[in-house]
């Protein structure tokens, strides 16, 4: 059951999960002042929602761009992290942090997020995930616990999230079939009808116009501004979708389960990357949930796009064995630069949203990283790990020691707690992870 609030502007009483409704489907709203608490609070007060969006690329980035040369909080942004430098005061970088005897290269894939040891020994089986063991403590406070999302990802053996058992949880990897779950609400024969009605260019903003209208009237100033932000961002999804052709899908029957399809060409992967990341993003602005996962499964990527009309001369994970090649560096360089510029522009989109007390990032902890240090050599130590957000004091390199690294679960336990989970325990940890401060 979805907690609720019981929350008053003018004389409308409102409810946290609120939409609006029309042609029978249902939007829900996102995050506004007079849906806040009656009493103000601060980013670091405890009643505030706080978020986590776990992202993964299972093949890494090149080590030596991306990690800063010199540490602390006058580091120097190395090149890549450079291409981050409007949000240099909003993250945090970390060296020198692996889980503790997971290795196996790409065997390690699926325990990003649990940090489990000896994934390639005889019986393994896989602990609980990060986001799911979150989601267990903190309960249902949304209309999902948790999104598990991937983009050209093998459904069938890999995934960030995994349950207690061990059981692999697969991930949603249609942003078309993720949009109708979150927002459009109906019969099947309503929801058919209004696919039917966006393959002709509509919009379900206009199944809902009549209610926005009079929902706008009742709204103070910025929570219209907010509101319009929101439906542009829906407005360019929907136009993403339509060029992708996912809307020609019919809704899922209900006495089978429809297997998932490509959203689009599956060498169009940092397309398909940037449509996830921004679903990611409406489903955080809109509390329909507050904890995302995402794993970008390079390895299971062909010849893909680089840059316009650039292709990678061989595909992602062979390309990642790069063996000094100056033509296969500069190629994986390209596609790392391409993902640096995502985050920016998703640190840009959750900086530009307001949430109950602020920047939406303020509250929200955005994890990049990888299992793998590095791809050419199969090394599953010192992995390259970004955290953004969340509330956490950042603009450092915060270097451990790359012989003899610091376990990444101790970053899981300091983010747990920031979520308002009360656990100094997690996978590996041997604590909280030192220099991180709130």
């Amino acid at each position: 059951m979805m907690m609720k609030h019981q929350l008053t502007h003018s004389t409308t009483t409102l409810t946290r999960r609120h939409f609006l409704r029309g042609a029978g489907v249902a939007l829900a709203l996102p995050l506004l002042e007079c849906r806040a608490q009656t009493k103000p609070v601060s980013s670091d007060d405890e009643t505030t929602p706080k978020r986590m969006l776990l992202i993964s690329n299972n093949l890494g980035v090149l080590p030596e761009p991306f990690f800063p040369e010199t540490s602390g909080a006058d580091y120097k942004l190395s090149p890549y992290l450079n291409e981050l430098k409007a949000y240099a005061k909003d993250f945090s970088v970390f060296s020198g942090l692996s889980h503790p005897a997971c290795e196996g290269g790409h065997s390690t894939e699926n325990c990003f997020l649990t940090g489990a040891r000896h994934p390639t020994s005889s019986g393994f089986r896989n602990t609980i995930s990060l986001d799911q063991y979150a989601a267990e403590h903190l309960g249902r406070q949304t209309r999902f616990a948790t999104l598990n999302l991937g983009v050209n990802i093998d459904k069938a053996n890999r995934s960030l999230s995994w349950t207690r058992d061990g059981v692999l949880l697969p991930a949603e990897d249609s942003p078309a079939r993720l949009f109708r779950k979150m927002f459009i609400q109906g019969s099947d024969a309503k929801v058919k009808q209004r696919l039917q009605a966006l393959k002709r260019r509509g919009s379900i903003l206009d199944a809902v116009s009549d209610s926005t209208q009079r929902y706008s009237k009742s709204l103070g100033l910025n929570d219209r501004r907010r509101l319009d932000q929101y439906f542009t961002s829906i407005r360019e999804l929907e136009q993403r979708l339509l060029t992708a052709g996912e809307w020609e899908q019919s809704p899922k029957p209900q006495i089978a389960q429809e297997l998932p399809r490509d959203i689009v060409d599956r060498a169009l992967l940092f397309d398909k990357f940037e449509q996830m990341l921004l679903m990611a993003s409406l489903a955080l602005q809109s509390d329909s949930t507050r904890i995302v996962t995402l794993m970008v499964d390079a390895f299971a990527t062909p010849v893909f796009q680089l840059q316009n009309d650039e292709k990678s001369s061989t595909g992602y994970h062979t390309l990642s064995h790069h063996g000094m090649r100056q033509n296969h560096l500069a190629q994986l360089e390209k596609a790392d630069r391409r993902q640096m510029n995502l985050l920016r522009q998703l640190f840009e989109r959750l900086t530009e949203v307001q949430g109950e007390s602020g920047r939406l990032l303020d509250n929200t902890m955005v994890l990049y990283g990888s299992n793998m240090g590095d791809a050419n050599t199969h090394d599953n130590t010192n992995l390259p790990i970004l955290l953004a957000g969340g509330g956490f004091r950042h603009g450092q390199h915060l270097a451990f020691n790359r012989e003899q690294n610091s376990p990444l679960c101790n970053l899981y336990v300091s983010m747990l707690q920031r979520l308002g989970v009360e656990s100094d325990q997690f996978g590996s940890s041997s604590g909280t992870l030192t220099g991180l401060k709130s």
